[in-house]
This record gives C-alpha cells, structure tokens and sequence, in this order.
C-alpha cells in the first residue's frame, strides 16, 4: 500500500505541481563523447593497417588514386600467398576475394609480389584473380631512392 504525502506549499488545484519542460539541449556532454572517440580513431588508424613484409621492386611510377580501401595480395620472398595478412592458397583466393568484395568486380586489388618471386608466379596469382572476374588489378613497387 503506497501513501502519498506532499506539504501543503506544494499543492496547486489540480492535486499536482506542473512543471515547466526544458526547452534546452546541453550538447556539451555529446561533444565530449566524439571528442574522445576522434582521439581514439585517430590513434587506432595507424594500427589497423595490416599487411605482410615484402620486398618489393623499385619503380619509376606514380601512385595509384583511389576512394576506397583496396585489398591487398602478397606473395613472399618463399612463395606463400596472403590475403591481407592470412595465409591462403591459389585455388581458394577467387573465392574469398568475391565474398570479400560482395561480388563488386570494380573492387581495386594489388598485388605485392616479392623481388626474389618467379615473375611467372605473379601472373599466376593475376590469371586467378582475373578468372574470378577482377579487371582492376595493380602491381604494387617502391619507388627508387632520390625520387621522392
């Protein structure tokens, strides 16, 4: 059983005190919360980058333009392949890349392949991706010293 008790300054005819609605927004605690997650994007941003060691040949060329984060595949210098930064063989990398890609064959792709790997071995991983319907493939290279 509930009792209510008010004191008598309070009451007004109807039984209740209305109360006037604030017509105010204090965004100030909002900027403080973006505030903070900008700070930790920006620090989290450098890390997100993935990616596997490779040496790649000096080229002359400019750099590719683009929007949209490309995907990235490597071959190292002992011929493994890698998508992104996981280990993968040739037969399941079309595949991956679709599902990856939602089935977008615009989606750009590079290809690091390693100095020390047979030229033949990059195309091959090119035909693979070329099979799977991707036409916007780059080879990736650093450019040579004193050209920056």
């Amino acid at each position: 059983m509930a009792v209510q008790v008010a004191s008598s300054g309070m009451r007004s005819a109807r039984g209740r005190r209305r109360r006037n609605k604030m017509s105010e927004i204090n965004v100030t605690p909002m900027v403080d919360v973006m505030l903070v997650l900008l700070i930790v994007f920006m620090i989290a941003a450098p890390l997100l980058t993935v990616g596997i060691e490779v040496d790649l040949p000096k080229a002359d060329v400019p750099e590719l333009e683009g929007q949209d984060e490309p995907i990235t595949v490597s071959i190292d210098a002992a011929g493994n392949l890698f998508l992104q930064d996981t280990d993968i063989t040739l037969q399941e990398l079309g595949p991956r890349i679709v599902a990856i890609s939602q089935n977008n064959p615009e989606v750009r792709i590079f290809v690091n392949g390693d100095r020390g790997v047979a030229y033949g071995d990059v195309m091959t991983v090119m035909g693979a991706l070329n099979a799977a319907g991707f036409t916007h493939i780059a080879l990736r290279a650093e450019l040579p010293e004193g050209t920056e």
